[in-house]
């Protein structure tokens, strides 16, 4: 029996995992990877760079995309709850503009993999929040991209924080999925 559940979401290879958590009266242990159970499930990539990002209730942060250097994320939550969204930007998809949102908190230790040719955001529920991620590849500043958290094209239903979101300067100026060529994401 294998130590994670893949649970396949409506967008293709968008996969939500659950761990198998052992635990008892003095805590927990989970493995939160495995080079190959991942593969045997279709997640089957080198992972590069790992990031992790601590915020407080209501900081919005995405929907971000790289142009090149195109990262696919395998993310968790390690303290607190955040709401994560990915949104398909591959032209050639039959899920094109379409997205997936998904719960991931310390408590239900889920984690979600957003595949290359996705943008990918977060809305933090808790009043913080600590968000872990492995990338496929590396981060380029140069390459950013991004669509409005808010974009009426995509149409995210965003859960109440209870408080008004807080945006980046940057994610405040992105530039609305229609009027966006996504070309560069052809080859996924």
């Amino acid at each position: 029996m294998g130590k994670f559940n893949f649970i396949q979401t409506e967008l293709p290879g968008v996969v939500i995992i659950e761990p198998t958590v052992f635990g008892d009266a003095r805590g927990y242990f989970m493995e939160t990877f495995q080079k190959e159970e991942f593969a045997a499930a279709g997640i089957d990539h080198e992972f590069v760079q790992d990031n992790q990002s601590k915020s407080s209730r209501g900081v919005l942060r995405g929907l971000h995309f790289q142009k090149e250097h195109t990262q696919g994320k395998l993310v968790r939550v390690v303290k607190g709850e955040v709401y994560d969204v990915a949104v398909d930007c591959r032209p050639h998809s039959a899920t094109f503009g379409k997205w997936v949102g998904v719960t991931l908190s310390e408590e239900n230790k889920r984690q979600l993999y957003i595949p290359e040719g996705f943008a990918h955001g977060f809305l933090v529920l808790s009043d913080e929040a600590e968000f872990t991620y492995k990338c496929t590849d590396v981060y380029d500043p140069t390459a950013e991209g991004g669509i409005p958290y808010n974009d009426p094209t995509v149409g995210v239903q965003w859960p109440d924080c209870g408080c008004e979101h807080k945006l980046s300067e940057k994610d405040g100026r992105h530039t609305p999925f229609a009027q966006q060529d996504f070309k560069f994401f052809e080859r996924w």
